[in-house]
């Protein structure tokens, strides 16, 4: 008998550890399969949601918002890319030459959770793909049109949504309800509606939280 687990991600796409994170949870389901699967969520996080048009200098934000120089940045840099190679997710080995706002992708994603659990993973992994691999201008709206278009959604409806308000209040109320939970860094990844399990962690230990969260339901 399949053990089936309720899994929210809550992440950023502007966060690098949320794709080493999602990539370390694919591959912990894919080695627990077929007695343990999971219903995987996205829901939203902003890193940033005061980021202005534009963006702001990668080197700039890092210094600013955690003190760190350059040389600390590089070495960031090359953990985050190697632990990338772990889990299957190429970054660029140039990193990221700004970081932008990202509301309006996370309202596309709500949209794609909307149509599936699928449709929402390839979304996902789209907007991962060109923000941290191709280092698009994640807060432009044929950036996230062209995003939607790789993840096989309709690019006219995705251009639609950025041209109106829809899904702002969803995505507003769901980033409210994770920070009035507690919820302050990503990626969470919250089983059941229980258990934490924080951080960009390897796909041993998810794997391992799993197993347990599915023995103590059996």
């Amino acid at each position: 008998m399949t053990v089936v687990l309720k899994i929210d991600f809550v992440s950023d796409i502007s966060c690098p550890w949320c794709a080493v994170g999602l990539g370390a949870l694919q591959q912990a389901l894919a080695r627990l399969e077929p007695a343990i699967s999971a219903s995987v969520h996205f829901l939203p996080f902003e890193l940033n949601p005061q980021m202005g048009p534009g963006g702001q200098d990668m080197g700039e934000h890092l210094s600013h918002k955690y003190g760190t120089t350059a040389e600390q940045q590089a070495q960031s840099r090359d953990h985050i890319r190697r632990r990338g190679a772990e889990v299957g997710f190429q970054f660029n080995a140039n990193g990221r030459a700004r970081i932008y706002n990202t509301f309006n992708a996370h309202r596309l994603l709500f949209w794609a959770g909307e149509l599936g659990r699928a449709q929402q993973l390839a979304l996902k992994h789209a907007l991962l793909v060109a923000c941290h691999r191709d280092r698009q201008v994640m807060d432009e709206q044929n950036v996230l049109v062209a995003a939607a278009e790789a993840a096989g959604l309709d690019s006219g409806e995705a251009a639609n949504i950025l041209a109106s308000d829809r899904y702002a209040q969803e995505v507003r109320a769901s980033q409210a309800h994770y920070r009035d939970a507690g919820i302050h860094a990503v990626p969470a990844v919250i089983v059941n509606d229980r258990h934490l399990i924080s951080g960009g962690q390897p796909s041993a230990v998810f794997e391992q939280a799993l197993q347990q969260i599915a023995a103590e339901m059996s």
